[in-house]
């Protein structure tokens, strides 16, 4: 399974789905990371942790574990 934390730097890649239960999933589909989405991974920190992408013309930072959940094409 691709999710976001494996997508590299510069990359654009739909989302396919949308793992979690409940509060995990809301939030992330209440950030506008819906199936069907296009993200481009903008920066990754040192660590891995936060990934900051670009989806529907903003920018977001995401936790890695929060990347985990989101299974990617």
């Amino acid at each position: 399974m691709k999710t976001l934390r494996n997508i590299a730097v510069g990359e654009t890649a739909k989302v396919k789905r949308l793992h979690g239960e409940g509060a995990l999933k809301r939030r992330i589909m209440d950030m506008g990371i819906t199936k069907g989405s296009q993200v481009y991974v903008r920066k990754v920190a040192p660590l891995g942790d936060p990934v900051e992408i670009t989806i529907r013309g903003y920018e977001l930072s995401l936790r890695k574990d929060d990347a985990d959940c989101i299974e990617m094409e």
